[in-house]
């Protein structure tokens, strides 16, 4: 039930919506963006960061949370494994079972390449299920990869490493009628033709969907397809450490049972990392949109063993994550409602921010609201503002929403509150992890040979800020070229002596440093046991 206060909120909200309906909130000049972001974006705050003391970013700054997993020793540290007995011989092995890890394997099979994923939960839970407005292609007549190119660009504060960018766009088209011909159930009109809407941040309607459904049905049609073609898949199994051979190349990974507590090793001639984002760890005390498993892994493996890091310490706060009821707090509200038309809103029925701001400028807007301006709505958990999804039927007809954003509309009547009448609380949510390990345009690392890494893992393809759609267009085109890559490239790999020399050698550096932080890394799975994140 709403609190008396929201419902006298609700009121100035409804009362305020004819004339909201006929205007649009003008768009912030690129100096009030930047003053903004500096006040009230997370990615600002002094307190949420720390330096870190070792390794190939020594001296950078990284969340705190981050931080400390970098400060930590690996959990296998002088156990004595016997490295020259592999469980598992294959030529690809792929880390992570989301849309980059199912991907490549994909791809990697079609190669020709033995290949096997192995995956700490089942495969498909990953970030890739979680998503849900869409996926940027520019295949339109009035489109081009050229114009999706300067709009990811300026999106992400001309920070995206150029040769991973231009991959990123120029793949675009055929990485959805790549997905079109698997099976994927795109929004289509009468004549065949994909539905296109615009996003935050573009300046055409390339956004392809689902409804809202779009990365749950992405992720179903490339699980369906790694399971047709036999690609063995080991669930519930995580990948703790990376092995090396004695010619610094990429050479398998040490694997740990979730059920038994066993470890087990894989020798492979390549190795992609796919492990997906960081949300579980809760940078700065935020609720997170992620999916139970995101606590940067991939990061810490592909970190101890010497691939740099890129744009650690940016994160992309999703501005409209579920603020009420509390049993939602962090749910990811979809960017396609207000691309549908609901207005952001605060406590007094104003609309203070264009909707379609880029995610980092919307989301430190509605940060500055509640807590600058005190025009938040008090909720359970701090405040939040209006999103006012009536707007939607009235600008486009009853049913729209039903029709559009079916999962929304779901999630909100389970809790009594039917968003076709009556506008739904939101605030900032951690989404994604714009940082991670550095990659050339062929998706290796820079440092570890026969090393490559896909998805939101890699750092560096949409700069300093992700723009909506193209985290699900980044895990299939790095993903899929990751595949062909690492299936080339086994045909011609000899491995050396396996060896874990490079976890003796951090471990050392820390304790030069002086760093012991009782915790061992990666994390593996959140620990929320007496603890309050959100």
């Amino acid at each position: 039930m709403l609190t008396a206060k929201m419902l006298e909120s609700v009121k100035k909200v409804e009362a305020t919506r004819g004339e909201r309906m006929g205007m649009e909130p003008r768009r912030m000049t690129a100096e009030e963006k930047d003053a903004l972001l500096k006040e009230f974006h997370p990615d600002y705050s002094i307190a949420g960061f720390d330096q870190i003391r070792v390794g190939q970013n020594k001296g950078e700054k990284a969340p705190l949370e981050l931080v400390n997993l970098l400060h930590s020793n690996s959990r296998i540290l002088g156990m004595p494994l016997d490295l020259t007995h592999a469980d598992y011989d294959v030529d690809v092995l792929v880390i992570g079972g989301g849309g980059a890890g199912a991907s490549a394997a994909i791809e990697a099979n079609e190669a020709g390449a033995n290949v096997m994923m192995v995956t700490k939960l089942r495969i498909g839970d990953a970030n890739t299920m979680m998503a849900e407005g869409g996926i940027q292609a520019a295949d339109k007549e009035n489109d081009s990869p050229m114009q999706h190119y300067l709009d990811a660009f300026g999106g992400g504060h001309f920070a995206a490493r150029p040769e991973l960018l231009k991959r990123l766009v120029m793949e675009a088209p055929d990485a959805i009628r790549w997905l079109n011909e698997l099976g994927v159930m795109f929004d289509k009109d009468e004549t065949g033709r994909m539905i296109t809407t615009h996003g935050g941040g573009t300046s055409r309607k390339r956004m392809h969907a689902c409804r809202d459904y779009s990365g749950a049905e992405i992720m179903r049609t490339l699980r369906d397809e790694v399971i047709n073609r036999g690609i063995p898949v080991a669930e519930f199994t995580s990948a703790v450490e990376l092995i090396k051979d004695d010619k610094g190349q990429a050479a398998g990974a040490v694997l740990l049972n979730m059920e038994t507590g066993e470890y087990l090793t894989a020798r492979a001639k390549t190795v992609i990392i796919a492990t997906g984002g960081a949300g579980r760890l809760h940078y700065q005390g935020f609720p997170t949109s992620n999916h139970y498993g995101a606590t940067a892994d991939g990061l810490i493996l592909g970190y101890r063993a010497g691939v740099p890091l890129l744009y650690q310490d940016t994160i992309q706060y999703h501005p409209t994550g579920a603020a009420y009821p509390a049993q939602i707090f962090g749910a990811l509200v979809t960017e396609k409602v207000r691309s549908l038309g609901a207005m952001l809103v605060n406590v007094e029925g104003e609309a203070f921010i264009h909707p379609l701001e880029t995610r980092d400028v919307a989301a430190a807007g509605i940060i500055r609201e509640c807590r600058s301006r005190n025009k938040g709505v008090p909720v359970p958990e701090g405040y939040g503002v209006w999103l006012d999804t009536p707007m939607i039927e009235l600008i486009h007809g009853e049913g729209t929403i039903e029709k559009r954003i079916p999962a929304m509309l779901r999630m909100f009547l389970n809790y009594g509150i039917d968003m076709r009448k009556m506008p739904i609380l939101v605030y900032p949510t951690l989404h994604y992890q714009n940082g991670g390990l550095e990659i050339n345009g062929e998706g290796y690392t820079k440092t570890i040979g026969n090393l490559l890494v896909a998805g939101e893992a890699v750092g560096g393809i949409h700069g300093r800020n992700r723009l909506m759609g193209n985290s699900l267009l980044d895990i299939i085109v790095f993903g899929r070229n990751a595949g062909k890559a690492a299936a080339r490239k086994a045909k011609d790999v000899t491995l050396g002596n396996p060896t874990l020399r490079h976890l003796e050698e951090y471990a050392r550096e820390l304790e030069e440093a002086g760093l012991h932080t009782g915790c061992v890394s990666p994390m593996l799975l959140p620990d929320y046991a007496g603890k309050r994140h959100m």
